[in-house]
């Protein structure tokens, strides 16, 4: 007989270290004493006539200097002030310039964590590799400069003029999805609301379980070579698990997965939004993997971030 898989009846098994809050209180500490640099080079050859595009970079954890493009309305197009928009990007895809989000009023920031190609100078561990980089040392992991990258990406576009610090939102599927978590959680003054689709780096555990594809298999790889190692992998990833930062999180959330998503298991994405004490709504997508439903979803997205972060509506968010 076919078992009848039922994602949202799944018990996932996450361990939240004692420890947590103080070792993400700790890793904001020490980032902050590392000057932001921020700057901002108008690029004119993908600017148009509505919308300047900058080639931006900033510092950040262990001095890694992070990338990113940042697209804004012309203040002739549409007055300031506008709301930031911050794209989160997926495991192995490239950031690119967000003129289609500026075009609908937003400053809309495209953000190249370390070890994507305009951020790899001194992190690179490929693709893959990066998830099981130093998996075994929550000190050293590598999404700890990740996860890092993208806050210190928020506080970049907060040096801007014509940003709305009371109007920041986050948007990303994958890894995107994660890290709208997680920034979220890290960021919970600053942030208005946030749409994760597919989420990832949430249910680590049983994630390597429940899927054997990538990128969770390099986990199950790791342990083919190191056995032993698996209760410390469990340990480091603990700190890192979107879970543990669910509850964290004041902003408003749209959760929306795939029911038959081979690469982010359901189960993980039910887990992660259940563990949210804001103000949320989850899609769900039958038939659907890893696009979460993409073509349905795109629309509600649009009109959640929008009825938050007001886009268009200069000054309201003040």
């Amino acid at each position: 007989m076919t078992r009848v898989r039922e994602p949202q009846r799944y018990t996932v098994d996450v361990h939240r270290p004692d420890d947590f809050e103080e070792f993400w209180a700790a890793t904001l500490q020490q980032v902050a004493a590392v000057p932001l640099r921020p700057s901002f080079d108008y690029v004119p050859e993908r600017s148009t006539e509505e919308i300047a595009v900058y080639d931006v970079h900033y510092d950040s954890w262990e001095g890694v200097r992070i990338s990113g493009w940042f697209a804004v309305p012309r203040p002739e197009y549409l007055p300031p002030p506008y709301p930031a928009l911050m794209m989160l990007p997926g495991y192995i895809s490239e950031p690119t310039v967000p003129k289609h989000w500026a075009k609908q009023g937003y400053a809309a920031f495209a953000v190249a964590p370390r070890g994507k190609l305009r951020s790899n100078q001194l992190f690179n561990p490929g693709y893959p590799g990066l998830l099981v980089e130093n998996i075994v040392d929550p000190n050293t992991y590598g999404y700890r400069g990740f996860y890092v990258d993208a806050v210190r990406a928020v506080e970049t576009a907060l040096t801007r003029p014509e940003v709305d610090a009371d109007r920041v939102g986050l948007s990303g599927s994958s890894q995107g999805g994660a890290l709208t978590i997680t920034t979220a959680a890290l960021l919970p003054d600053v942030i208005k609301c946030g749409a994760a689709g597919a989420p990832y780096l949430c249910g680590f555990m049983d994630s390597a379980k429940l899927t054997h594809s990538y990128p969770y298999e390099e986990m199950n790889e790791y342990l083919r070579v190191h056995p032993d190692h698996e209760q410390q992998m469990a340990e480091t990833v603990g700190y890192y698990d979107g879970v543990n930062f669910a509850p964290n999180i004041r902003a408003s959330m749209f959760v929306y997965i795939g029911l038959e998503d081979d690469v982010c298991p359901p189960e993980t994405g039910f887990a992660v939004y259940d563990a949210m004490k804001c103000e949320k709504e989850l899609h769900t997508y039958e038939r659907c993997g890893h696009d979460a439903g993409l073509h349905w979803v795109l629309p509600k997205v649009d009109d959640f971030l929008a009825g938050h972060l007001k886009p268009g509506a200069a000054g309201e968010g003040k």
